[in-house]
């Protein structure tokens, strides 16, 4: 199920590094020639390749074929001259190799049929190696590589983080008030810290475990946080996400923090840890640098609905991002959606979108040259 990529099928304009350099570059917040993008979920519903492949497989039987979730992982890389490719995955396997029963469900989306809603039920929770529970994900990492390598393409693992996994672990699925999690973490301490130190090891290990199987960065994607107050983010949740980043820091790889609606928690984010945090669109991107201090990348922050924008208003709000990322006057910004591209965004918009943004920092960095 391999597919052949050659360098010939992924251009840049005038480009002086590669795409692993300039990827790797900025998030190390060193020079670029121009600003590298790579577009969450950018392997998925909107691309017909991938819907075809959905005729004869679910999500999970791709996802646990290590063949079949590289291939999908290649498609928007054959597609787009994106600057990076992301392992196709899903954040919720970890907690079927924790004992918990996963499934997702045409029209639902994933259901957790066994929540923890019981003191005993975290308790019962596995913490298990991920070359044990997650093989399939390693080996798909592995595979993947190996068709990036000739192209110098860097490839980026990811895991949920603690509390987004224990959202829909308690849930049961997905949630717009998230009750059933709050009340866990405000009414039980015990069981609450059991449960995110367990969820900690378990994400921590797994992101430790992508990389040494050959990506090159890697993301704690925290999809739910924006649920919570600073407050109980800093008490039941910041030190989770450290110790989970900090296992994931023996690699030496670069980490992306990720987590939406965060614009009241960027300095919590960003002292739980990762190289680069990424930010969604609800905050400008120049006061979201400038609350996270210098000492930091950031990744963001189209709204990924502007995809489904005419070409002349999705360039200006692109180009809007930018102009906001060289006010900021530092190096390291990665360009991306504020959250997932959405099921139906045009293809064509998504090829302009990538294009636009390297010829106009290009341009930008040739002026400011």
């Amino acid at each position: 199920m391999m597919q052949n990529l050659s360098p010939s099928s992924v251009s840049a304009p005038a480009a002086t590094m590669t795409k692993a350099q300039r990827f790797l570059a900025a998030c190390r917040r060193q020079p670029v020639d121009y600003t590298p993008v790579w577009l969450m979920r950018q392997a998925g519903r909107y691309m017909s390749e991938y819907r075809a492949l959905r005729e004869h497989y679910t999500i999970l039987e791709i996802i646990k074929s290590p063949e079949l979730a590289c291939l999908v992982t290649l498609q928007p890389i054959q597609a787009f001259d994106l600057d990076a490719a992301i392992i196709f995955a899903d954040i919720l396997p970890p907690l079927q190799g924790m004992g918990l029963s996963l499934e997702f469900v045409k029209g639902e989306g994933p259901v957790i049929h066994d929540p923890l809603r019981t003191p005993a039920s975290i308790e019962a929770l596995q913490v298990r190696p991920p070359e044990e529970t997650l093989s399939f994900t390693l080996d798909a990492i592995r595979l993947t590589r190996q068709a990036l390598d000739p192209l110098d393409i860097p490839l980026i693992g990811f895991s949920g983080a603690p509390f987004t996994l224990a959202a829909y672990a308690v849930e049961g699925g997905g949630s717009r008030n998230h009750v059933l999690v709050k009340s866990l973490m405000m009414s039980d301490p015990a069981s609450w810290a059991l449960l995110m130190e367990k969820l900690s090891e378990v994400v921590g290990h797994y992101l430790l475990a992508q990389a040494r199987a050959g990506a090159q960065v890697l993301q704690l994607f925290d999809s739910w946080v924006g649920q919570l107050s600073p407050e109980d983010y800093r008490r039941y949740v910041l030190p989770h996400s450290r110790r989970a980043l900090e296992i994931a820091g023996e690699a030496g790889v670069p980490i992306i923090h990720f987590g939406t609606d965060t614009g009241t928690m960027l300095p919590l984010l960003r002292a739980a840890g990762g190289d680069v945090i990424g930010v969604d669109w609800r905050i400008p991107l120049d006061t979201a640098w400038a609350q996270l201090g210098p000492d930091v990348a950031i990744q963001g922050n189209l709204d990924p609905v502007s995809l489904f924008a005419p070409w002349p208003a999705l360039q200006e709000r692109t180009q809007f991002v930018l102009d906001e990322a060289q006010r900021a006057g530092r190096h390291g910004h990665i360009f991306n959606v504020g959250h997932g591209i959405l099921p139906h965004t045009p293809v064509d918009n998504v090829r302009r979108l990538v294009d636009f943004v390297h010829s106009y920092t290009a341009a930008q960095k040739a002026g400011a040259a």
